[in-house]
């Protein structure tokens, strides 16, 4: 993933994610502040849920001063900006720390052609943008963002016996992908395709292989992106790299935890069939970790990105790669978080000489607000991220005496 390389750095031993003054050297004092006053809201459930949904529907009903609001606090903590033009300045700012941005524009729940054929351009535009900046060598493309869900879930469920223009519907959705795919190929940029709902993805699985197969040969162009806390993507994992030995393509696996759990525990408690996910929080962490360890033991074949925000997976990372004696900074080997969150990763990660990299979400106020309330809700229901978030705030004004 890395374009640039990065001086030599001490060992992963020497790693203290606790550093909170490495961890916040890009903030003034009143960027800290600011962002502790957020979290500390961020914190409270009680708080975050109603003001979620009123915010929802104070969104849809175009109440003044919504947007405004929006963007000064949670847009401009998680969001690099409006556009790719208006995000340059967070995302050269990170750079300035070897910091690299995974371009992602924001915008969800699209329905007609014209809305696809938008994003699919809006994704061919942040490829070339990625082209003449060495600080952005990723684009994120999200498959329910150029097709629409229901054909997905009508693919998967039965692919033999669908109507012409299901097919035709479908034949384009695939132009699009392989459009932006063949963008990033001649570009020298990658393509990282987001994970989804269980019941859509197998079908985002076989169109990422049709585009690993088709681009990934020379160099890891495309990734799929493989959800943890599924009990069966390990397997998947193993069986997506003997693939692509089989047929000669680099596999990209992009790692993740996952990010549907209460909506898949739901959806198959009232279909009444199993849940995909892992029966506890321990199985997931296992599964990652040994996910990890199956890609870096295969580095030379597989190009993989740890996109965590758990401490133990990322030292994992950084010690595996040391012990094998691998360069901190080869391409097959990376690291991400979410911009606005666990500083305390990225930099420290960073300042050791690894390739890291923040996920840069762009968009207009109104695209990207689903994405701002999943990151109040879910990391405080589910993880507890801003407790964590916010004592290392703290503990970083106490340290400035602020």
């Amino acid at each position: 993933m890395s374009k640039t390389k990065k001086k030599s750095k001490p060992s992963a031993a020497n790693l203290d994610f606790s550093n909170t003054e490495i961890a916040f050297a890009y903030k003034s004092n009143k960027e800290l502040k600011k962002a502790g006053w957020l979290f500390s809201l961020m914190n409270k459930t009680w708080l975050v849920n109603p003001l979620s949904d009123l915010g929802l529907l104070a969104m849809k009903l175009h109440v003044p001063f919504t947007k405004s609001i929006v963007r000064e606090t949670m847009f401009r903590q998680f969001v690099g900006g409006r556009t790719l033009l208006e995000s340059t300045t967070a995302i050269e700012k990170l750079y300035e720390f070897n910091i690299q941005s995974v371009l992602d524009y924001g915008a969800e729940a699209k329905t007609t052609e014209h809305e696809f054929n938008k994003t699919m351009n809006e994704n061919i535009r942040a490829i070339e943008f990625a082209k003449i900046n060495q600080s952005t060598p990723v684009v994120v493309s999200k498959i329910s963002g150029i097709a629409r869900f229901g054909l997905l879930e009508k693919i998967q469920k039965d692919r033999s016996g669908l109507p012409k223009s299901v097919l035709v519907e479908y034949r384009n959705v695939l132009k699009r992908i392989d459009s932006i795919c063949y963008a990033a190929s001649i570009n020298g940029v990658s393509v990282m395709i987001d994970a989804e709902e269980s019941w859509i993805q197998d079908t985002i699985d076989h169109i990422a292989d049709l585009m690993m197969k088709r681009y990934n040969k020379e160099r890891v162009v495309v990734y799929n992106t493989f959800q943890m806390y599924r009990h069966d993507r390990l397997k998947f994992l193993t069986s997506s790299y003997d693939k692509a030995q089989k047929y000669g393509y680099l596999l990209g696996a992009k790692l993740v935890r996952g990010a549907y759990m209460e909506k898949e525990g739901g959806r198959a408690k009232e279909q009444g069939y199993p849940t995909p996910i892992q029966p506890n929080k321990q199985a997931t962490d296992d599964a990652y970790n040994m996910a990890l360890r199956f890609c870096i033991d295969n580095y030379k074949a597989i190009a993989s990105c740890a996109a965590t925000h758990n401490e133990e997976s990322s030292r994992l990372q950084a010690e595996m790669i040391d012990e094998k004696g691998i360069q901190k900074d080869h391409p097959h080997l990376n690291f991400c978080q979410l911009f606005g969150m666990s500083d305390n990763l990225t930099f420290n990660l960073a300042d050791a000489g690894y390739n890291v990299a923040k996920y840069m979400v762009y968009g207009q106020v109104n695209e990207v607000f689903p994405y701002l309330i999943r990151r109040a809700k879910e990391n405080t229901a589910v993880s507890g991220d801003m407790s964590r978030e916010y004592g290392l705030i703290k503990k970083e004004m106490d340290r400035r005496k602020l």
